[in-house]
């Protein structure tokens, strides 16, 4: 008979074999699994990196604002940003087959492009990932982010997926699947009172170790989902920047793009300093669009200046409007498609009473070509025939600070190992 020692140095023994074979088969089995994809994938990114530059500057997908009127003027502004959709909710895309081009359909100007869908369903995914697919976008991003209570309410989607990780890395493999262009995950740095770096990490690790997700667009931020609204939750919550640059330091085969209050051109190019893949901005890109977009081909991608004002601008942008006006009926109406025409003239001379003569135009004008004649006689030609100017200053020394309060490196916990390795076994078993 085998004693007590003997049965502890059995237990030992075998403790460490188990560890030792686990770690070895996940390191060798992950090899296979991400060989076969890696072919794919770096074929894909291939693909695209030819047609367009990297995403070294992106406009981040917003609910009622990056629809196809504002894409278009932003593609006006600067050739080179990757912009994103609104978020279009999987259901959306199926249960709406028959309108496709309502929601889906962009010009072709609009490249690089990015369609950025929401779900919580793996059969509504792969159905709207396939007919996503003929129209043509460059990436496909799936939200893990938005806070809204419509959205990241219990069973919805949105932030509150990132509670579960198995369910993104399972539905990321499924849009992988279905499509021939590299996919994204856009997500918080937490949720709720689970918002540690080492949660965060957690999340990180599961998806991408059991799917073919090799980019991360990470908002600073934690989402709070206690009924604030989505604006309080992109300022309530504080930014955590140097959750992003340990992500970067942790997970160095893998592409992280910073988002959350970057506002300027300035901490763009601060950002990238400290070692951000891309950057990411939101509102300020939305209501500021001509002082920051205007400076992104020269400033993030070496184009000379394009010389271009804003008069040009919105000649080619009226013909844009004009042709589409009520191509759904009553929609799109004339206000729809001045919206994101504010962003052109943020606080220049003359944009109070541009707004004031906006509002009585939109009552009697039927073509954007005549909203323009009624009202753009209230900027100076100052405003109008003037090019891009220098950019403005921003703060670029709150990247350099986070540096100093990056948390301890990420160490894969043993149960997130035997996670790894329980998957792939069953992923092995089902095929």
């Amino acid at each position: 008979m085998v004693n007590s020692a003997g049965h502890a140095l059995f237990a030992s023994l075998t403790s460490v074999v188990l560890k030792n074979f686990i770690y070895w088969h996940i390191k060798h089995s992950r090899k296979l699994y991400w060989y076969s994809h890696k072919c794919l994938c770096y074929k894909e990114s291939i693909m695209v990196a030819t047609r367009y530059p990297p995403p070294w500057f992106s406009v981040a997908p917003m609910m009622d604002c990056t629809d196809n009127h504002y894409r278009t003027l932003a593609r006006l502004i600067s050739k080179h940003a990757w912009l994103y959709t609104e978020m279009i909710a999987a259901e959306t895309i199926v249960f709406q087959k028959g309108d496709l081009d309502r929601f889906l359909a962009f010009g072709p100007e609009q490249h690089p492009i990015v369609l950025q869908i929401g779900g919580n369903d793996l059969d509504n995914l792969a159905k709207a990932t396939q007919l996503a697919n003929p129209y043509g976008y460059d990436e496909i991003n799936f939200n893990c982010g938005c806070p809204s209570p419509r959205v990241a309410g219990k069973g919805c989607f949105g932030a509150r997926l990132m509670l579960d990780p198995k369910f993104v890395a399972e539905a990321m493999s499924v849009i992988a699947a279905n499509t021939n262009v590299p996919v994204s995950v856009k997500c918080r740095i937490g949720v709720d009172n689970r918002d540690s770096y080492n949660e965060l990490c957690d999340f990180i690790y599961k998806v991408s170790s059991q799917s073919p997700t090799k980019h991360f667009i990470i908002h600073s931020r934690k989402a709070l989902l206690n009924g604030i609204s989505p604006k309080e939750n992109r300022s309530i919550p504080p930014l955590k920047y140097e959750y992003y640059y340990a992500l970067v330091r942790d997970f160095p085969h893998l592409r992280f793009t910073i988002n959350g209050g970057i506002n300027t051109i300035a901490e763009v190019n601060a950002a990238q300093t400290e070692g951000a893949y891309g950057v990411m901005v939101g509102r300020a890109a939305y209501s500021n669009s001509w002082n920051l977009l205007g400076h992104v081909d020269s400033a993030i991608y070496g184009a000379p200046p394009s010389g271009i004002t804003r008069r040009q601008v919105l000649e080619k942008y009226q013909v844009y409007g004009d042709s589409v006006l009520g191509i759904y009926g009553p929609k799109p109406h004339i206000r729809e498609v001045i919206k994101p025409v504010f962003g052109l003239f943020y606080s220049q001379p003359g944009f109070g009473l541009w707004k004031r003569k906006a509002d009585a135009a939109f009552q009697y004008c039927k073509t954007i070509k005549s909203f323009f004649e009624e009202t753009l006689v209230a900027f100076p030609d100052s405003v109008l025939d003037s090019p891009i100017v220098e950019a403005p200053q921003g703060f670029p020394d709150v990247f350099a600070n986070s540096k100093s309060l990056l948390p301890p490196s990420y160490i894969v916990r043993e149960e997130e190992l035997l996670y790894a390795f329980r998957e792939e076994g069953q992923s092995e078993y089902s095929h």
